[in-house]
């Protein structure tokens, strides 16, 4: 049976995570707290803003501003968008 979570990001019971992203009291939260179709989303999202801010996940300040946008991403806050993406029409 797959476990659920009441998912922070989309206020809904949703299937989440088989286990915590990462190590430590924020994995745990998110492990916790958010959905896996919230986390596939803050991924792809993550990829889009590293890529088009060309930030460098070796520095610091990178690193905190990634974990800063994804608190605002599933808090449901505004948060950074990468400038100029437009999505792949359907």
């Amino acid at each position: 049976m797959t476990r659920t979570v009441m998912c922070r990001k989309h206020k809904e019971e949703l299937p989440g995570l088989a286990r915590p992203p990462f190590p430590g009291a924020k994995g745990q939260d998110i492990f916790d707290h958010i959905s896996q179709k919230a986390w596939e989303e803050w991924q792809k999202h993550q990829t889009l803003l590293i890529n088009e801010k060309r930030l460098n996940m070796m520095n610091g300040e990178d690193r905190k501003f990634i974990q800063g946008e994804m608190d605002k991403f599933f808090a449901g806050e505004e948060y950074a968008q990468a400038e100029g993406y437009v999505p792949p029409s359907e």
